[in-house]
């Protein structure tokens, strides 16, 4: 019996050597098994069901906030959540300093002003908190009415330097439902929300986040977009 099994076994290890011999002979010589395409199409990502969210913080009398697709809950017991921020993000060293935030949900009622709004224009220069419509939770920190179908408190307990960006890890202390509007998503902000790019005959490069249009026949490699400040990996050739 022992000796079948042992058979057996020794048969099926073989049977995988020689079929990997004859995968790597129709491999051509120098190719990678794995595709590390450099241009690839980055509208792949549009595809992942992220949500879009207002992450808003509180520091001194200062109230700031930016919008991110990088909330998500991770445990339920306890209840956490963790959320990523872009290092050049005034929020993120707020939420460093405090390890204090409260997301926004955005639901399909958000309109592109609130996303120009907390999105394309910098806490360092402007305070965000003028001109809209807000209420302050315990915790100190605002939270978006407008577009919103739920609200959530979190209090920091762990972050995890990505390099570019931070992610933190918190508790929730808090959390409620504001409507039953669904809520909005990555593509359907692109195919809804997002105003359709202006028809011109000009060359130029588009940016696929804000519709900014960069005037010229190629595109640098470090250019940053000045409206969202997304790279040049996120532009693609007006059409």
């Amino acid at each position: 019996m022992h000796i079948h099994r042992l058979t057996s076994r020794f048969t099926w290890i073989i049977s995988k050597y020689y079929f990997t011999l004859e995968y790597l002979r129709d491999v051509p010589h120098g190719a990678s098994l794995f595709t590390n395409k450099k241009n690839m199409d980055t509208t792949a990502f549009y595809k992942l069901s992220y949500g879009l969210f207002v992450v808003t913080a509180h520091e001194g009398d200062k109230d700031n906030g930016c919008i991110t697709n990088t909330v998500m809950q991770v445990t339920t017991s306890p209840n956490r959540v963790s959320v990523t921020v872009n290092k050049n993000n005034y929020t993120c060293g707020m939420i460093e300093r405090t390890g204090l935030f409260n997301v926004s949900v955005l639901s399909e009622k958000a309109s592109f002003d609130s996303f120009k709004h907390w999105g394309f224009q910098s806490g360092k220069d402007v305070n965000k908190a003028v001109g809209i419509e807000f209420y302050r939770l315990e915790n100190g920190v605002i939270y978006v009415i407008d577009g919103v179908n739920a609200v959530i408190c979190a209090k920091v307990v762990q972050k995890i330097d990505l390099g570019t960006h931070m992610m933190f890890i918190a508790d929730v202390t808090d959390a409620f439902p504001t409507d039953d509007t669904p809520s909005a998503t990555y593509a359907y902000y692109h195919k809804n929300i997002k105003p359709a790019p202006q028809q011109t005959k000009k060359r130029g490069w588009i940016c696929t986040v804000c519709g900014y249009i960069y005037e010229g026949e190629s595109l640098p490699e470090d250019y940053t977009c000045p409206l969202c400040k997304h790279p040049a990996s996120d532009f693609k050739p007006v059409e």
